[in-house]
Parts: C-alpha cells; sequence; structure tokens
C-alpha cells in the first residue's frame, strides 16, 4: 500500500492537510522509482521525530518550503541577475528570484538584497569579494583612468592581484564562537587574506569593544567582520561601525545564526546588523527556518557588485532553492514568525537559567540569543566529544563545541553547544527547557570518560554511562517527543516498518 493510500485510510476527511498530501505524493513516486531513495529520507524522517533536535544550527522548515525545491527550475540555468541573464528564456526564473529580493528587502529594511548563494560559506565569499573589487580593484582601476580589468595590460592586473591578495581580515576567533570562515586557519578566509583575530576577554568571556578598537587600530584591517557561530550574548553593531570606521575598514556581519531573530524583531536597535554594517550575510535555515542556502544585504553602494556574485565566486544558481527562500521569507515575514522569533530567546534564558541554577559553567555564564554553550569539561569532568556522545545515545541531539582557549581543540572539545530554535519550532516553551536542562544534567552526571583498552589510557572519545540513568532519560525525552511531535500529519508513518 502507498503512504498517501495510507494517510487517507488513517485520517478523517476534515482533518486531511494538503500539504501532507502532496509530500506523501513524492514519497509514493520516489518508492516507485528509486526505493533506496525514499527509504533514506522517510527513515530520517523517523529519526528527526526520535531525538530532541538542539544542534543549534538546525531547524524545521515547511511542507511548503520543502514541496518549493522538488519542481522542474532546478533544470533552469539562469547565471546573472534579474533583466541581466547570459542564457535565455529566464523570464519565470526573474520573477521569482524578483519576489525573493523584494521580500528580503522588506523583511529586514534593507536596501539591497542577493538570494543566489548556495549557502553561508558562499554568501561570505562573495562579500569579501565584493569588498576587494570595491575598495580595492575599481580605486586601482580609478588610479589608471581605466573602466575594466579587460583593457589592463599583464602586469597592471597582476600588480592589482597581488594588492588584493594582500588585505588584511579581523573576526572573532574560533574558539571564542567565531566562524570558520571568518578567518579560521584551516579555511580560504585565511588563506586568500591575511587572517587576524580578536578574542572574548578571559575574564568575562565576553567581547569588551574597548580591547577590540585598541586591537583594530594597531592592526588596520580591511574588513572586521562581526557575528558568531557559538557566542551566547548579543553583539553591538553600532560601536562595531564606530570602531571600523576609526580606521577606515569596512564592518561585514555573518548573521547566520540569527538572523531570523533579527527578522522576527526579537533583536533590535544597535544589535541589528542592518543599519550599521556596509555588508550583511546569512543562511536561510537555521533560526529563518528555510531551505539550505545563503543570502546577502548590503548598502546601495556595493549593489552592482554583489549582484555580480557569478561569475565573482558563484557558479549557476539555484532557482528551485530560490522558490523555497520565496516560500521561507513569506513565512518570516509574518506575525506569528515574531512570536516565535521572541520564544526562541525566552527558551535560551531558561535553559540557561536552569543550568546554571545547578552550577554548571557556561561559556558567558548565559544567554541573550538561542545558543547555550555548556563547558563540559569544568562541569562534568567530559570532553565535548564524549558529552555529545552521551546525549545521542539518550536521544538528544547536540554538538561538541570549542570554549575560550580551549585545551582539547577543535575535534574533541571542552564543550557542547546548544540551540533553542528547533525545540521552539515544535512549540516547546521554558517548562520544557527546564525538564531538558535536568535530563542534561542527569545523564551527564552519569557519564564518565571510557578507557582505551590497548594502553589503559583515559580517552577523549569514549564515555560510559550508567544505563539505568540513560533508559530514565531516553523514556522522558521519549515523552516529550509524543507531547510535541515534528509534522504530526504524518504521525501515521510510525506504524510502517523500519527500512
Amino acid at each position: 500500500m502507498s503512504y498517501l493510500n495510507r494517510y487517507f485510510e488513517v485520517t478523517a476527511k476534515k482533518d486531511q492537510n494538503s500539504a501532507a498530501i502532496a509530500y506523501l505524493a513524492v514519497l509514493d513516486h520516489l518508492n516507485e522509482k528509486n526505493q533506496e531513495v525514499a527509504c533514506a529520507i522517510l527513515q530520517e524522517l523517523k529519526d528527526q521525530r526520535t531525538y530532541l533536535k538542539m544542534i543549534a544550527s538546525e531547524n524545521y522548515s515547511s511542507f511548503a518550503c520543502q514541496l518549493a525545491m522538488g519542481n522542474l527550475l532546478t533544470d533552469k540555468y539562469s547565471e546573472g541577475y534579474p533583466g541581466h541573464r547570459f542564457y535565455p528564456g529566464c523570464e519565470n526564473v526573474d520573477r521569482i528570484e524578483s519576489l525573493a529580493i523584494e521580500e528580503l528587502k522588506t523583511l529586514f529594511g534593507a536596501e539591497h538584497a542577493y538570494v543566489q548563494p548556495h549557502s553561508g560559506a558562499d554568501a561570505n565569499l562573495v562579500a569579501f569579494w565584493s569588498i576587494l573589487v570595491h575598495r580595492i580593484q575599481n580605486k586601482e582601476l580609478l588610479k589608471l583612468g581605466e573602466k575594466t580589468i579587460d583593457t589592463l595590460s599583464s602586469e597592471e592586473f597582476e600588480r592589482i592581484r597581488k594588492l588584493m591578495g594582500s588585505q588584511k581580515i579581523m573576526g572573532l576567533s574560533l574558539s571564542s564562537g567565531g566562524h570558520l570562515t571568518h578567518g579560521y586557519r584551516h579555511n580560504v578566509s585565511a588563506k586568500m587574506f591575511q587572517s587576524v583575530s580578536y578574542d572574548v576577554d578571559p575574564q568575562t568571556e565576553m567581547i569588551d569593544y574597548k580591547i577590540l578598537e585598541k586591537r583594530v587600530k594597531e592592526e588596520k584591517p580591511l574588513i572586521l567582520i562581526g557575528g558568531y557561530s557559538a557566542y551566547p550574548r548579543l553583539m553591538n553593531f553600532a560601536k562595531m561601525r564606530e570602531i571600523a570606521e576609526t580606521t577606515g575598514a569596512i564592518l561585514m556581519v555573518d548573521m547566520a545564526h540569527f538572523s531570523g531573530l533579527v527578522a522576527g524583531k526579537a533583536i533590535t536597535g544597535e544589535y541589528d546588523p542592518i543599519p550599521y554594517a556596509h555588508i550583511v550575510t546569512s543562511t536561510t535555515h537555521k533560526t529563518m527556518r528555510g531551505p539550505r542556502g545563503g543570502m546577502i544585504l548590503c548598502k546601495e553602494e556595493y549593489r552592482e557588485i554583489v549582484d555580480k556574485g557569478c561569475p565573482l565566486v558563484l557558479g549557476g544558481p539555484l532557482p528551485h532553492v530560490i522558490a523555497a527562500k520565496v516560500v521561507a521569507f513569506r513565512e518570516a515575514n509574518q506575525l506569528n514568525f515574531r512570536t516565535y522569533a521572541k520564544q526562541v530567546i525566552k527558551n535560551g534564558k531558561a535553559l540557561a537559567g536552569h543550568l546554571l541554577k545547578k552550577k554548571l559553567k557556561l561559556f558567558t555564564q548565559g544567554t541573550e540569543n538561542h545558543l547555550v554553550v555548556i563547558d563540559v569539561m569544568k562541569s562534568f569532568s567530559l570532553t565535548g566529544r564524549q558529552a555529545e556522545t552521551a546525549m545521542r545515545e539518550a536521544f538528544m541531539t547536540v554538538n561538541r563545541n570549542m570554549i575560550p582557549f580551549d585545551v582539547n581543540g577543535p575535534w574533541y572539545t571542552s564543550g557542547i553547544r546548544i540551540g533553542t530554535a528547533a525545540l521552539t519550532s515544535l512549540g516547546m516553551k521554558e517548562e520544557e527547557m527546564k525538564t531538558i536542562a535536568q535530563l542534561i544534567i542527569d545523564l551527564l552526571k552519569a557519564s564518565k570518560g571510557g578507557i582505551i583498552k590497548r594502553t589503559g589510557k583515559p580517552s577523549k572519545a569514549k564515555v560510559k554511562m550508567d544505563l539505568s540513568v540513560l533508559q530514565k532519560v531516553q523514556t522522558e525525552v521519549g515523552l516529550l517527543i509524543e507531547k510535541f511531535p515534528l509534522y504530526p500529519e504524518l504521525t501515521f508513518l510510525e506504524e510502517l516498518p523500519k527500512h
């Protein structure tokens, strides 16, 4: 029997959901044409309904958003931008991309928007190179009295190329909560620029803007990067713009983690980067609850260069994903999204508050956003990898994460990062956060680092758990998931055999 027929069997006609019907029709078609793929998708649905999703960079998108990606738009090449394509027949792509641009500008109050980046990392690369072209290449062309690099001699082009390759960026260090693309040595951002970092204060574990200003004046970077992937506080972008202007630096903000909180007006004023940054980048998933992808918001002076992300950095756009972005941006423009965004932060504070009440060590000793980072080495004598493994066994999915000045490095780490965005999408509130906090404490207290049998030495990866505590936590997590099911329209799929 097909998934769709089974749905009609178990669901009363008045309760049938058109999005669920469409989703199941797609699964049925895939199951007929490529059963292995259909089974893997269905199993992923079951897995996501079995575990509490607490990875801070993940969320749940709507059926409409997911279905918007599965269509013939994927068959269309559309290099360029609306009204200026390198391929013919892009009228419908132009319409969809223009809708995405206008919706995004309205959502954030931005001067210009670019919706083609395939990811947040791609968006950052487009932003980096747009700044280099605007601030370095175009100024050099002006000096030479030329309008385009096509008319330069080989020697002139090489001189400008080398000049562009010798510029400096400054971003928050990885161990202080920054992102790989903000100048981490193993990332291309530290290879195309001279990269220097700023850190949090060792005592408060927060950004000290006076120290940051001093460092910017010493280093004089071309680009000062704001934003984070594991910093549990808000950044003051008004202050960062002031600091950038002391040396003529460009302020670029990567708001991938908190863009949904800005869109939902839960982060406002000097903590909203749009009025202050020259260029803002983001993903479209995470707190935005859209498809996996990227976007750029910028001042008008960067519009012409940013729109040329292809051929500057990107390959062909993904029109089917841009269609899903339109759906997500429109969802984020609704009043209920603002309620959601505010609840994400309330939940973060409730989770952190209970953990602090139980004397756990947290990065910055609290949170002002959707992120909570627990120092599990100080709190439980576990590495981040051990804590991550223990929690996955208990049906809670988090990721290990570095803490400031981490002695265990980026692979094992001394911390775990927890996000409240996906939990909030399920409908959970402060009381559920307190319950989850206590489950984390109970589980990790009953977990110990393992021993490598071959050497008899402690392992940074292996973990031993008290099975009675593990089973109790698994049961409690199961009850929470039962109360807040993912995609309740598809509950009947639990009856089907495991693939």
